[in-house]
């Protein structure tokens, strides 16, 4: 692995202050030897870039993923996540969605939610989607394994989780392009270093999804069927449903979350194994080492690195980290999964590894409500990917997509 920090990379070791533009290209190509040089010095330093203190050690981002003093509401602060306020009125149908969003939520309110929506989501039920997952794979594959050549993104990584969540809802499949569409540039409204005009197409974009999913929402109350949607409608809990607000949010929120990240792990994945030397027979021989390969892939290269909290009170971390309440905290999974306080051998991919755990799904009451999914979705479509093309190779040196966050590749060119 190379060891060469970003040009932009500026560390005052005394004040623990950082300065790292997320947009300086060495870093977002490969964040890695920046967060080791950071580990060897520090667990938690203020990134002046975005004005707030961040956490890299393993165990700091798992405590305060789980510390009830910090939360994703905005309970002291009109500022956005991103430090802004001001005239929202042209954020004003992004507004209504992010306001019934269980991300964004706490207890109680959050509570409720989860518990309604996490009926489908148990490992139980998404088991029964691994014949529909190992179909979609084959079924892509099939289009191009006579052309011998693919960008595994956009005709392998892309396609099978939003036709997974689209069928679980109970949407057009046939609608995915305008869903990632939508899905896009509505995520884009987390991105550092926004515009006006993204904020607007944001907007823009909630307001179309909304619709489209109201509208679903209308036939699914006139004629429930089997999918998600309808048991939405129909989920109670302590005698309360869902609003129709809260409706129409939960499925936005699980249309986005149900395919973005596990979009970018896929690649992730994909260039890791193809890079690290190991053999693909090995590596998916049988189920065990198939999920220790995902695993594995979760922790070396994840598709999320960094999640942001506000303090809800006074509270003092130590070593000189006092926060007041509304102020925003970085807690940085990507790094902690490479913490050398964790992790024996950190920069290597070792699926055997005995201290196996990540923090990519995030941890507390907002982990990921869909990581069982998720966890699926890779097992099987990278194990029948492998056994199909065993002869994968890149065709063109793959880059990352220039959206520090959001951690994923721009394509995947092979050939076999």
């Amino acid at each position: 692995m190379s060891m060469i920090l970003p040009p932009s990379f500026r560390y005052d070791t005394e004040r623990r202050h950082l300065h790292l533009d997320p947009f300086d290209g060495t870093f977002f190509e490969d964040p890695y030897p920046a967060y080791a040089h950071l580990h060897a010095s520090t667990s938690a330093f203020f990134w002046e870039n975005y004005g707030f203190w961040c956490f890299i050690g393993y165990d700091a981002v798992n405590q305060l993923l789980r510390d009830r003093r910090f939360g994703r509401e905005k309970r002291h602060t009109d500022a956005d996540s991103q430090g802004r306020s001001g005239n929202r009125a042209h954020l004003n149908d992004f507004d209504r969605v992010e306001k019934f969003s269980m991300l964004e939520l706490e207890p109680p309110v959050h509570t409720r939610l989860r518990t309604l929506v996490n009926r489908a989501f148990v490992s139980r039920q998404v088991e029964r989607l691994r014949p529909r997952i190992e179909e979609l794979a084959n079924d892509l594959i099939d289009r191009y394994e006579t052309r011998r050549d693919a960008d595994l993104i956009a005709e392998f990584a892309t396609p099978i989780p939003v036709t997974v969540i689209a069928e679980m809802l109970g949407v057009p499949v046939e609608t995915a392009p305008q869903l990632l569409d939508w899905s896009h540039r509505i995520v884009a409204m987390y991105m550092h270093g926004r515009t006006r005009q993204s904020e607007e197409s944001a907007n823009s974009a909630a307001a179309e999804f909304s619709s489209f999913l109201r509208d679903y929402a209308g036939r699914r109350r006139a004629e429930p069927a089997e999918d998600l949607l309808s048991l939405l409608l129909a989920a109670e809990a302590d005698g309360a449903k869902l609003t129709e607000d809260e409706v129409v949010t939960t499925a936005i929120l699980l249309l986005n979350a149900g395919h973005e990240a596990t979009v970018h792990q896929t690649g992730n994945a994909v260039k890791t194994i193809l890079e690290c030397g190991l053999g693909t027979t090995s590596l998916f021989a049988d189920t065990e080492r198939t999920a220790k390969t995902v695993e594995e892939c979760l922790r070396y290269d994840a598709p999320l690195h960094m999640f942001t909290r506000y303090a809800y009170e006074n509270v003092d971390l130590g070593d000189g980290v006092r926060l007041k309440p509304g102020d925003q905290i970085g807690l940085m999974l990507g790094a902690a999964n490479r913490d050398p306080r964790a992790f024996a051998l950190p920069q290597a991919f070792q699926p055997d590894r005995k201290d196996q755990k990540n923090l990519s799904f995030g941890a507390g009451i907002h982990f990921c409500i869909g990581a069982p999914l998720a966890r699926l979705e890779l097992q099987v479509a990278l194990r029948v990917l492998f056994d199909r093309l065993p002869d994968l190779r890149f065709s063109q040196p793959p880059h990352y997509r220039n959206t520090y966050h959001f951690h994923g590749l721009e394509r995947l060119d092979v050939t076999w």
